[in-house]
């Protein structure tokens, strides 16, 4: 460790990112990307005299972006935050809600960005384990008084919390917040955006790096009331006030603008996900209810490691969690239906094999 960290620094958990291998010699399931390109419409807008742009700063205020997804979402643009992923936006927002006498609470299995904002911001954590089917049932919540995160669908399990559920927490304590991270709701499960007029402490936040094809655009976006809004970009203009660049503007807006290649690709992903957890539910493997684009599985017959390790051997990659309960898991992006095939025949090889 340096001698030049700080104490601070030192004290740091950073998140561990899936791996990124700079060949093309694995089929890719572990970081829960799109199989697909992004919108054609994506493509036509991000034209040359827009990349001789470049040497213009972007819009601070991310006005065309924030008007499409208000649009999109029938909101007013004081609705709507963008930032450079939905990472980015969670960290406003734990910067914004959370501090000195307020602290955050979540799962103990969940989304791993939570635990390094906790340390990043030295914020006092509330970790609430999921019972013991892997649920995460609201009640565990009620008498927390900071704020709140539920990953909904969470990750990495893909298991859903009813939207009433969600309404119950809200309505228990209205001087709350609670942040219901929605990056896998497009793939099945129930949206709190509807909830925003009528709950003030209510903050939804989603990204468009898995069903809008733009994991490497990195756009991310929260809707909440106007207060909310407000705090958040308080906290952006004393960061990063040009936070999203200029092409990823672009993209953006383009993509939230074709709704018919979104409805396409999710659909597709939603059949892909079926017929990939049939096939492993016949080979033996517990399967997670997942409404994600990706499925949490285990098998009585191989360690989590093991599948992991044998199937990186044979050219796909899939997500290991070396922790407590959840490392006889792997969990399984959803891929192309010819990459789900892959996969099915490799693992149906490597269990033939023991």
């Amino acid at each position: 460790m340096s001698r030049f960290l700080s104490q601070e620094a030192a004290r740091l958990a950073p998140y561990t990112p899936g791996e990124q291998p700079t060949d093309a010699q694995y089929i890719k399931l572990n970081t829960n990307e799109s199989p697909f390109p992004p919108s054609p419409k994506v493509l036509k807008a991000l034209s040359r005299a827009e990349i001789l742009k470049l040497n213009l700063y972007s819009d601070p205020t991310c006005g065309q972006l924030n008007e499409a997804i208000a649009k999109r979402y029938e909101l007013s643009p004081e609705h709507v935050i963008t930032g450079n992923g939905s990472d980015e936006i969670l960290g406003f927002a734990f910067r914004a809600f959370c501090g000195e006498g307020k602290g955050v609470a979540y799962a103990d299995i969940t989304y791993g960005f939570y635990k390094a904002q906790t340390a990043l911001f030295g914020l006092d954590a509330n970790i609430i384990p999921l019972r013991e089917d892997f649920t995460l049932n609201v009640d565990d919540y009620m008498d927390f008084p900071g704020t709140i995160v539920i990953a909904n669908p969470n990750a990495p399990t893909g298991m859903a919390v009813p939207r009433a559920d969600i309404q119950r927490l809200l309505e228990a304590d209205p001087d709350r917040v609670v942040i219901v991270d929605e990056a896998y709701v497009d793939f099945g499960g129930e949206s709190c955006v509807p909830m925003i007029f009528r709950y003030d402490n209510l903050l939804v936040v989603q990204t468009m790096s898995k069903s809008r094809s733009l994991a490497g655009g990195r756009v991310g976006f929260a809707l909440g009331s106007a207060e909310l809004i407000a705090a958040l970009n308080r906290v952006k203009y004393s960061f990063n006030p040009y936070n999203v660049n200029r092409l990823s503007l672009i993209a953006g807006a383009a993509a939230v603008e074709d709704e018919a290649y979104f409805q396409k690709c999710t659909a597709a992903i939603r059949g892909n996900r079926d017929w990939a957890v049939r096939e492993l539910e016949q080979l033996g493997f517990t399967v997670l209810p997942s409404q994600a684009n990706f499925i949490f599985v285990k098998s009585d017959r191989i360690s989590g490691e093991d599948l992991y390790r044998k199937l990186k051997e044979n050219g796909i990659l899939v997500r290991w969690f070396d922790s407590g309960r959840i490392r006889d898991f792997v969990r399984i992006t959803i891929g192309s239906l010819d990459q789900m095939v892959a996969l099915v025949d490799e693992v149906s090889r490597l269990l033939e094999d023991l």
